[in-house]
């Protein structure tokens, strides 16, 4: 897909007790959400977090890999992480696209769910747009997010009861899916 972004949430989620929080970046999700979204074609991979000190370390790490040593060491990781962006909220990725279309992810089914085909289906049609995924990190995208969203993607359904996947495993699975059916 073309015309499909993502973005890593940190900032509005829900806890444990379903408070908003902003919750810590991890190396681990920056370099394998990276691969993920670049072996997939994915334009761009957002990591939207309001704290600085969080914003700055991204950078840091992006750097790393992206110039000298790192980039001679893992030529890969470097290509990877091209596709990485970092912003404060999600109004800064409007600024990167003419009204994007988001589309959340949630491990709760919801009235306005849409199935992964039916998405595929539908920004294969409508490819004159950009589509962004939003994936929450904690316990889930904050309501406000979901609410403000064009579409609310079908939760990610397993064999047995357990319904928590980490981000990376989640991104991975996605990406696929909406690869195969593209």
């Amino acid at each position: 897909m073309k015309n499909l972004s993502i973005a890593l949430v940190h900032y509005p989620v829900y806890n444990k007790k379903r408070e908003l929080i902003a919750t810590s970046v991890t190396n681990l999700d920056i370099h394998d959400i990276a691969r993920c979204a670049k072996t997939y074609g994915v334009k761009k991979y957002f990591i939207v977090h309001p704290a600085k000190v969080q914003q700055e370390f991204i950078n840091e790490m992006t750097n790393f890999w992206s110039r000298d040593y790192g980039r001679t060491y893992n030529a890969d990781r470097s290509k990877a992480l091209e596709t990485v962006e970092v912003v404060s909220d999600l109004d800064e990725i409007k600024q990167y696209y003419d009204d994007p279309v988001f589309v959340v992810t949630s491990a709760k089914q919801s009235e306005r769910g849409i199935g992964i085909h039916n998405l595929a289906q539908t920004a294969a049609k409508d490819s004159e747009r950009d589509y962004v995924i939003l994936f929450g990190t904690g316990w889930g995208l904050a309501d406000q997010v979901i609410d403000q969203a064009t579409y609310v993607l079908n939760p990610l359904i397993g064999t047995g009861e357990y319904n928590h996947l980490s981000v990376r495993s989640a991104v991975a699975i996605i990406l696929d899916r909406l690869h195969e059916n593209y």
